[in-house]
């Protein structure tokens, strides 16, 4: 059966949350956590094709997409801050319970909310979405971790250089065979939002808080180690940001995650639909069983 995908907002802690909602409500729920400097918009063609077996329910982090920009004066722009507007979005329709996919900015989001309440996860898909040090490229991040460590004129011009058409444009088409899949359509919508007055200062306080992330893998491996959540790394093998070593790591702590590495790069669904959702389809299909 064939599902619409409803656009809904609602309030959380006082700020406006967009998310997309499609399937049966009685149905076990899939959430889809995005990653940088994209939105729910990157999950509008994996809605439909889960919706027939899963609710999904798939939010813009406040900042971006469709939900609240408040200004970094009104909202502390931290991984943590993300997390609780997310946790309350979640209270806020009912899901207990829910498998997540992950992806760049959604994993510490995500891994958050297994650390919060780990009875609360019940399967993890990860693409390109990062817990291990073994995952970053050293040419993407260097300048990242410069700046997060001594803010400054100096170190900040390199990192805005993450918030130019150029490098959203190289973020869906690098490593990516045949670029002719990847809609343009992709990073002018990433674009103009990134483009929003006050938008860089927002970005730029959450690149100086991702430190925090990496402070945290330890707990999240515990994590994986203590309760083998079932887990599946659907990895864009070409990614220049969370390279494949970074997929191949789960299996340190979750011997049984299934790890599929795909000819594409840091956002493989615009190249690989058919190929993620099956993977996912089949994964899900005993995970959650």
């Amino acid at each position: 059966m064939a599902y619409a995908v409803h656009h809904r907002t609602v309030a959380v802690d006082g700020f406006e949350v967009f998310y997309r909602e499609a399937g049966n409500p009685q149905a076990p729920v899939v959430v889809l956590l995005h990653g940088f400097p994209t939105s729910s918009h990157m999950f509008r063609n994996l809605i439909p094709a889960l919706s027939d077996r899963y609710r999904i329910i798939a939010p813009d982090h406040i900042g971006f997409g469709q939900s609240a920009m408040p200004s970094v004066d009104e909202f502390p722009y931290t991984f943590d801050a993300l997390t609780e507007i997310t946790s309350g979005l979640l209270d806020r329709l009912g899901v207990n319970r829910f498998a997540m996919y992950v992806q760049d900015y959604g994993a510490p989001i995500g891994w958050r909310l297994a650390l919060q309440d780990p009875q609360r996860i019940t399967a993890i898909i990860t693409q390109n979405g990062n817990a291990y040090n073994d995952g970053f490229v050293k040419p993407f991040w260097d300048g990242l971790f410069a700046y997060a460590k001594a803010p400054g004129p100096e170190t900040e011009a390199p990192v805005r250089g993450a918030l130019t058409a150029e490098v959203t444009r190289w973020q869906y088409v690098n490593g990516v065979a045949d670029q002719s899949l990847v809609s343009p359509d992709n990073w002018v919508h990433d674009q103009a939002l990134l483009d929003r007055p006050g938008n860089d200062e927002i970005q730029l306080k959450l690149f100086r808080d991702y430190p925090t992330n990496v402070d945290l893998y330890p707990a999240v491996h515990q994590y994986f180690r203590t309760s083998q959540v079932p887990l599946l790394a659907v990895w864009g093998a070409n990614d220049e940001i969370f390279g494949p070593e970074g997929a191949n790591a789960f299996q340190r702590d979750l011997p049984k995650a299934e790890i599929h590495l795909i000819e594409s790069g840091h956002f493989a669904l615009e190249s690989h639909l058919e190929t993620i959702t099956q993977h996912i389809r089949d994964f899900l299909s005993h995970a959650i069983a």
